[in-house]
């Protein structure tokens, strides 16, 4: 269990409620090697309480944990046909289970969490300790490809002033945010989502810049036709408007969902120090910028002339 000791205050974002009066709250992914899905769904469920449901051979239900529900999964698409059915390549169940099994040293594991509130997130730092207690390790990447750490964030106000606002702001503090990630290590930073086009961000830093939802769908959509991005978009848009997202990107695997995707955080189970709270302060200081029009418009203007 990591002994840092961070306040009420600290984890709280500047708006605790969303629109219709609800404290917002945050899912939580992470990413992990070692154990079996099977393996770190039991032993979740040992610690935290909750029964452990198998879904399919490489994914597991945990209900009733003073978490919430939790699910443990390989993360590739193609072992779990069954969810599965728009893959052009459905495997059969006994196949796809023994794929599970061959690629679980290079494929990792995915931790997913029902939405919670913001207040109870350092109870995750329990839920990693207990992974690392079963085996699981990690150090950021595996391969080619980040092991990440993922937040689904309510976002205060469903609009397209607040998601611009947020944009702006997380475009403005990204460069921060992406060397912060990387900890110094070139791996780490070869293996994080690629940036936005430079184009894109010259758009949207413009101060005159606040599009209704529509243009705000199609400009990110032509220039991001992608979930691999470090504050993916997509399942909030496909939330505002389904039809437009799934028509101009068809096969892209898009859950809709009205939450900020926030998918640059990499998770490091391996490092005993550490904590997912550190990564939350970092989008903290997304949510405190998003909210003060005046600074968006004056660093988003100084943003300006460096880029062009």
């Amino acid at each position: 269990m990591n002994d840092i000791a961070i306040g009420a205050e600290a984890l709280s974002p500047p708006i605790l409620l969303t629109a219709d009066g609800r404290l917002r709250q945050v899912g939580v992914e992470i990413e992990f090697l070692g154990p079996n899905a099977q393996a770190a769904a039991q032993a979740l469920a040992a610690d935290l309480g909750g029964t452990c449901e198998a879904e399919d051979p490489h994914a597991f239900k945990i209900s009733g944990t003073s978490l919430g529900t939790l699910s443990v999964e390989t993360d590739l698409r193609y072992v779990h046909p069954q969810r599965h059915p728009e893959l052009g390549l459905r495997l059969d169940r006994r196949v796809a289970a023994w794929l599970g099994t061959v690629v679980s040293p290079f494929v990792p594991r995915e931790l997913i969490t029902a939405p919670m509130p913001i207040a109870r997130l350092p109870e995750m730092d329990r839920v990693v300790a207990s992974l690392r207690a079963a085996g699981a390790f990690g150090r950021g990447a595996v391969l080619w490809d980040s092991l990440g750490l993922h937040f689904n964030v309510d976002p205060p106000r469903l609009d397209a002033t607040t998601v611009t606002a947020f944009l702006k702001a997380f475009l403005l503090v990204g460069d921060r945010l992406r060397q912060e990630t990387a900890r110094g290590s070139l791996r780490g930073a070869l293996v994080l989502p690629p940036d936005y086009p430079q184009a894109y961000k010259q758009r949207v830093l413009d101060p005159g810049y606040w599009p209704d939802l529509p243009l705000l769908t199609d400009d990110y959509l032509a220039a991001n036709p992608t979930r691999n991005r470090a504050l993916d978009l997509l399942p909030l848009l496909t939330h505002f408007d389904e039809e437009r997202v799934r028509s101009m990107l068809p096969h892209e695997k898009i859950g809709s969902r009205p939450v900020f995707h926030y998918r640059l955080p990499q998770a490091h189970l391996s490092d005993p120090a550490w904590t997912l709270m550190l990564d939350w302060e970092r989008w903290l200081s997304v949510e405190h910028l998003a909210g003060h029009p005046e600074s968006l418009a004056a660093r988003g203007k100084a943003a300006l002339s460096r880029l062009s």
